[in-house]
């Protein structure tokens, strides 16, 4: 008998191996090689049906939900506790694989989805096995919570649901701990495609450059200075993010203040207290210009603080 499709193989004789627990067949055929003789092959193909899987994820919390259970497969061949930590998955059972896994994912980790995207299927042990795995994505949250999870009992499912920090995932992959094939292509699926990096908000960015440094305290130099700050603080503007000069706040205080002259003692009590009272308002320093101590320190100041440290406006992330 001949298969439609490939003309090159002509099947010859099945026989059933196994009928237990799913089918195994012994297949006997011929393949046509490349100098156009036959070859007589013979290949044991264990048919289980097709399966889906899924990776849940949390874009807030930056975290995916793993399932872990006894896998005896892995247990005789080199995995010492036979534990496995893998996506959420199950046999089609005769539904659709959107319906089967969103059944699946129910069962196993209590969270009722709906909103479930494809993103491709694949053959898994293409030497041996029959299995087409379908792949899917969703986001889930506390509310989607509809049950335990733990898989079914009368299917002696015994499952341990996990909820990881997405890069500590991408760590056991990379340590072997997680070490599962469909687990270890929807991670990086995930990584590669972007589906676990926060939403960018804008930042509060103190822009700090000189303002005194190297004018002799020349007021058109000085002028000269903040404007350039400004134009900087303008392109921060339209990047997305909020910017703020320290001298904004201060020179207006200073002069309300009753300031004299620059350097003079109320000039000192507000000028460099008052950015750094700023900054602790702020969520990340942008260091531009030449040489200025004061800016420097802003820089020292904010990295003690764990704020975010800028260099170059290229630096700043993308507010989508």
């Amino acid at each position: 008998m001949t298969r439609q499709g490939n003309p090159k193989v002509r099947i010859l004789k099945e026989e059933l191996l196994s009928d237990n627990w799913y089918v195994l067949k012994k297949l006997t055929f011929e393949y046509q090689k490349q100098d156009d003789t036959w070859e007589t092959q013979a290949r044991e193909v264990y048919d289980r049906g097709n399966g889906a899987t899924i990776l849940l994820y949390n874009r807030a919390k930056q975290t995916v939900v793993l399932t872990k259970q006894f896998r005896m497969p892995t247990y005789v061949n080199g995995n010492d506790t036979g534990m496995l930590i893998e996506t959420c998955a199950g046999l089609l059972d005769r539904e659709t694989p959107e319906a089967s896994i969103v059944r699946e994912t129910e069962e196993e980790t209590g969270y009722r989805v709906s909103d479930i995207v494809k993103v491709g299927e694949a053959y898994m042990s293409p030497g041996s096995v029959t299995e087409i795995l379908h792949f899917y994505t969703a986001e889930y949250s506390e509310g989607m919570l509809a049950g335990e999870g733990g898989g079914m009992e009368e299917e002696q499912e015994h499952i341990e649901v996990l909820e990881l920090p997405f890069i500590e995932a991408l760590e056991m992959v990379r340590t072997g701990e997680i070490c599962d094939a469909k687990t270890i292509m929807l991670l990086q699926y995930a990584q590669i495609h972007g589906l676990l990096e926060p939403e960018v908000k804008p930042l509060h960015i103190l822009i700090a450059g000189p303002y005194r440094s190297g004018t002799g305290d020349d007021p058109e130099l000085l002028e000269q200075n903040v404007r350039f700050m400004n134009e900087i603080a303008l392109q921060v503007y339209e990047a997305g993010h909020l910017p703020v000069l320290g001298e904004w706040y201060a020179l207006p205080l200073i002069a309300t203040a009753g300031s004299k002259t620059i350097g003079d003692d109320v000039f000192n009590r507000i000028f460099h207290p008052s950015s750094i009272r700023l900054l602790d308002c702020c969520d990340a320093v942008l260091r531009v210009g030449g040489p200025s101590q004061g800016a420097d320190e802003m820089v020292r100041v904010a990295e003690e603080k764990g704020k975010l440290v800028y260099w170059h406006l290229d630096e700043l992330p993308s507010v989508g």
